[in-house]
């Protein structure tokens, strides 16, 4: 079962690579160089942007439930990745980085937001130059 989950070419980060793409933005993909090898890097406008599973990173919203069995084990291995992502927004924004944590559930489940929507506040934030910002479903 595990193997069949993704850590790259996700269907949100497909979704939003496509949508940026078209409206002409060029990234580089998983750029290993920079702390926690972010999904998207935006040379261009110094940006980078993250798009998370909200199970894999323990997002406060209905897609996330703590799984039932081996529950020492998940948690720990949760609550890991939490503190990697953190660590690695840090280390990105001491950079001079600008950050950008696009969630799961701003594209799937009942808080799920148009593509397009997701992808245009996207755009104007990496045009607009503000600081970092988390993107996710309408609560």
């Amino acid at each position: 079962m595990m193997a069949g989950i993704r850590g790259k070419d996700t269907q949100p980060e497909l979704v939003l690579r496509r949508g940026l793409h078209r409206l002409g933005f060029r990234y580089r993909l998983h750029v290993a160089s920079l702390p926690g090898k972010p999904d998207l890097v935006f040379p261009r406008h110094y940006a980078v942007i993250q798009v998370n599973g909200c199970f894999w990173h323990c997002h406060e919203c209905h897609l996330f439930k703590w799984p039932g069995s081996r529950v020492e084990f998940w948690r720990t291995k949760i609550m890991r990745n939490r503190e990697k992502d953190a660590e690695a927004s840090a280390a990105l924004v001491q950079a001079g980085w600008r950050v950008l944590t696009v969630w799961e559930c701003a594209f799937k489940g009942r808080t799920r937001r148009k593509e397009q929507d997701v992808i245009a506040d996207v755009a104007a934030w990496l045009v607009s130059g503000r600081g970092n910002k988390t993107l996710q479903g309408i609560q």
